[in-house]
């Protein structure tokens, strides 16, 4: 009794901070609900279903918290919108690798048309396309960061004026993604790209032809509009025609390229001045792109496919029995707060003949609906959910749409008719295919999924009656599923049909709309907190590049030619390759170790502790580069700060994705074009309006020392983030912004 009341009061507040869950306090727990904290982060006060929570049950296997919280989307994504579910028993078969280790996720559709069905070669010949496109668009923003000099003595101005083309230019992309994404969206990512390329070659010939300094402007504006689907949309393409244990490879060669080009399109750029002129380096790109544009016509076709369940007709009876009559509509009872399963809900019917006008008169109730289980379109299995299971720190894109239930109607969904079952793409490209292995498949069903099944009296017929409501639903799913449904049931494309730039328009959702969302998501502090990590990641390097010329050619030791002035980028694309090396397994790494210590629960929260590596190495970079230039220390000095940068900035650019895309899954499509429009519109435009004038007048070393002071100041929001970012997303689920515009 003594020695346990003497050892009380040795007890620290800051080791239950941030220790483990203990079980020793199993009934404080039951009493007082959820504890106030975990690992440092507060809980919120009424649920621990937080949407973005996961709990790690295996290391091949997940399970997602807060799904019943978590409101269903009302219009499309360009990254096919994750979904969560629970495992599937044995019975039901899945296509696999040729190996028999891996199932295929997504599930591939009966139909030679599915881009995943494609072979191998054509869809990594799709990839390297796009990949060597984005590359040149990437290193366009710096490309005369070299030649602001020779610019500015070729039109008159000052080297101030000239790093205007740079900001106006990232300005055009920011403009550029918001017009672009939900183009894509509604018809298609092929005309967007074509679109971009042939915009890129005029755009390109313009620059070269200035006469005077506002049509190179110009030029510029429209530049960086038609280089932004780079950023936005390679990687839902990417997500379209990769299975997702593929996705990881094809992701970072599409990074690399990107990265690559941002880094080694100056250098080369330089060496063109040197020789020719800072004007041949437009005719030169115009010719690159002419080549890439013709690449992207012929191996790049429309990758959408929707692979939301399709709805199948229901079966009436001729006429009405003792058992059903068409005068009465059942109601279905439901336990409170939950949301109904699958294995309950209920087919609606296709229209016969006629399809209403007005197919959008359920939005609002699909507005107060919220994420449920849809059962797989490829066994016709009505009474199971479908299998999958996906790491925290997995890819955005993921496989499915949710099913959308809503204030006690149920709906689901079955197949049509299709094409007899398609061997596997292992098969396909020449290898021995594996038969479906069910012990692959988990046979327990977790706890969660069990409160996500509504409770129903026993014998009854849950069958909606209401013909007019359900014709309205299945008339709007057919509209919006028509360009699949169309491709589904025909034999596969020939190359000439491939070639088709446009394929009308393929969903029905209104453009106003799917270009707001992005701009809505400022409201959700993640993302806030991601835009303005991620603007000062990559705008700091642009803010350098813009000061490179000054700095390296203008600065009293050094007095570099437009190649030497090139060559310096060499250190930043080192230091950026490391960086984007180390931040992805570094962040992994730290976040297991967090989410064992925290009783198996993952929390996106965990990967804002990258900030801390983050802030040393951008602030050291950006603090020492400018009070080495000025100093007059060897180049080499400068130099290697730039890729000190350089590294804590792809750090902390994957810090703020990871971090935005675990909060918001749903929302991964408009969350990437917030990040980038804000980079280009808040960072890049607004600091290249006065940063080199600035550096003119009171030099480096006071420049880069404030904005070392201001990117610190920036980091430091990562504390309250980490420790009330639990509580405000479940702040943004209440309020669910995005589904009310």
């Amino acid at each position: 009794m003594a020695t346990d009341i003497e050892a009380t009061p040795q007890r620290r507040p800051w080791r239950s901070f941030l220790s483990r869950a203990s079980t020793q306090d199993g009934e404080a727990t039951e009493k007082t609900g959820p504890s106030k904290w975990n690992m440092g982060i507060l809980n919120d006060r009424q649920t621990v279903e937080v949407p973005g929570s996961v709990l790690l049950l295996a290391p091949d296997r997940n399970e997602p918290l807060g799904l019943r919280n978590a409101p269903a989307r009302t219009s499309h994504s360009s990254i096919p919108t994750g979904i969560f579910n629970p495992p599937v028993p044995p019975v039901a078969e899945k296509k696999m690798t040729s190996d028999g280790k891996i199932i295929l996720d997504p599930q591939p559709d009966d139909s030679l048309n599915d881009p995943l069905n494609w072979p191998a070669w054509r869809r990594d010949m799709a990839l390297l396309s796009l990949g060597l496109f984005c590359m040149v668009g990437g290193g366009m923003t710096p490309i005369l960061a070299a030649g602001f000099g020779d610019v500015a003595d070729d039109y008159g101005v000052s080297v101030a004026t000239v790093s205007l083309t740079t900001g106006l230019y990232m300005m055009g992309m920011g403009l550029g993604s918001v017009i672009f994404s939900p183009t894509a969206i509604l018809w298609g990512k092929r005309p967007v790209y074509l679109f971009g390329a042939v915009l890129f070659v005029v755009t390109s010939v313009w620059c070269a032809l200035s006469p005077t300094f506002t049509s190179l402007v110009l030029a510029r504006i429209f530049q960086g509009i038609a280089v932004s689907p780079v950023e936005c949309l390679p990687s839902a393409t990417i997500a379209e025609i990769f299975f997702l244990h593929e996705r990881a490879f094809r992701i970072g060669i599409y990074t690399l390229l990107l990265l690559g080009g941002k880094n080694l399109v100056p250098l080369v750029s330089a060496a063109i001045m040197q020789r020719l002129g800072w004007r041949w380096v437009f005719w030169i790109v115009a010719v690159i792109v002419l080549f890439c544009g013709a690449l992207l016509f012929l191996f790049v076709p429309e990758t959408f496919w929707d692979r939301k369940p399709v709805p199948r007709k229901a079966r009436h009876s001729s006429r009405p029995s003792i058992f059903r009559r068409y005068s009465s509509k059942p109601s279905v009872r439901q336990a409170a707060g939950t949301v109904p399963h699958a294995s309950t809900a209920l087919p609606a019917p296709l229209p016969d003949d006629n399809t209403p006008k007005d197919v959008n008169k359920t939005q609002n109730r699909n507005r107060a609906a919220h994420v449920g289980f849809a059962p797989d379109p490829h066994h016709g299995q009505e009474n199971e959910p479908r299998s999958s299971s996906s790491a925290p720190e997995g890819n955005a894109a993921s496989q499915a749409e949710p099913a959308i239930v809503s204030e006690g109607q149920l709906k689901t969904q079955k197949p049509v008719e299709s094409q007899p079952p398609l061997p596997s793409p292992a098969e396909r490209d020449g290898e021995k295919p594996a038969s479906p292995t069910p012990a692959a498949v988990s046979e327990s069903r977790p706890p969660s999924a069990a409160r996500n099944t509504s409770i129903h009296a026993p014998g009854a017929d849950y069958r909606d009656t209401d013909s007019e409501s359900q014709s309205v639903m299945s008339a709007r799913l057919a509209a919006e599923q028509a360009y699949t449904v169309a491709l589904r049931s025909r034999p596969a494309k020939t190359f000439s049909q491939q070639l088709r730039p446009f394929h009308g328009r393929l969903n029905k959702d209104k453009w106003h709309k799917v270009a707001i969302r992005p701009l809505i998501l400022f409201s959700y502090p993640a993302v806030l907190w991601s835009s303005v990590v991620y603007a000062c990641s990559v705008g700091w390097l642009i803010v350098i590049s813009e000061s490179v010329a000054v700095i390296y050619r203008e600065g009293h030791p050094y007095h570099f030619d437009a190649l030497g002035t090139g060559l310096v980028y060499i250190s930043p694309f080192v230091g950026g390759i490391l960086g984007t090396a180390v931040a992805g397994k570094v962040s992994d790494i730290i976040v297991k170790a967090m989410a064992r210590r925290n009783g198996g629960l993952y929390e996106p929260e965990f990967r804002l502790v990258m900030a801390a590596p983050v802030a040393i190495t951008t602030v050291i970079g950006l603090m020492g580069f400018g009070w080495s230039a000025q100093a007059d220390n060897h180049f080499m000095v400068p130099t290697v700060f730039f890729g000190i940068v350089s590294f804590g900035c792809s750090l902390g650019s994957t810090t703020s994705i990871t971090f935005c895309v675990d909060s918001y899954r749903q929302y991964a499509g408009e969350a990437l074009v917030t990040l980038n429009f804000s980079k280009n519109i808040f960072h890049g435009l607004v600091f290249s309006l006065f940063v080199t004038g600035w550096l003119t007048s009171d030099g480096p070393k006071t420049v880069y020392i404030w904005i070392g002071i201001i990117q610190l100041i920036l980091l430091l929001g990562t504390i309250p983030m980490y420790i009330y970012g639990k509580r405000a997303r479940m702040w943004t689920v209440r309020k669910n912004f995005m589904e009310r515009f």
